[in-house]
């Protein structure tokens, strides 16, 4: 059963996103790392580094497949999960929380409008 949180936002490119003020940490849903299967290498951003939205920021590598991750707002990354480097399985075993990808600084606020609740994110994936 695919775990969606109803306090999240989600983007089309099947990553959450939990907005604390002007930050936004982000990383693959439940879906996503189901259907992706056995992560077993993830390339991070770099600390500093400026994206804009649905920029391509990293890659996450799985038994079936490699995909790209993407920039769910435009900003600046100031965080990341070096753990993924030595356990790239944190991001199966638990998506939305030992499994985050980076938290970003928010530029433009407006942009957390473009991503769907929840309950869009369940129409989406169904």
């Amino acid at each position: 059963m695919v775990e969606i949180p109803e306090d999240l936002k989600y983007t089309e490119d099947h990553e959450w996103c939990k907005v604390e003020g002007d930050e936004l940490q982000f990383g693959l849903t439940s879906y996503a790392q189901e259907e992706l299967g056995d992560i077993v290498y993830v390339e991070l951003p770099e600390v500093g580094e400026e994206f804009d939205m649905g920029d391509m920021i990293g890659v996450v590598e799985s038994v079936k497949t490699v995909s790209d991750i993407y920039s769910p707002v435009s900003g600046k990354v100031i965080r990341v999960n070096d753990e993924l480097e030595m356990s790239p399985e944190s991001i199966n075993e638990d998506p939305y929380g030992e499994g985050w990808i980076a938290v970003i600084e928010i530029i433009d606020e407006t942009e957390i409008e473009e991503l769907m609740s929840g309950k869009n994110y369940k129409k989406f994936i169904e």
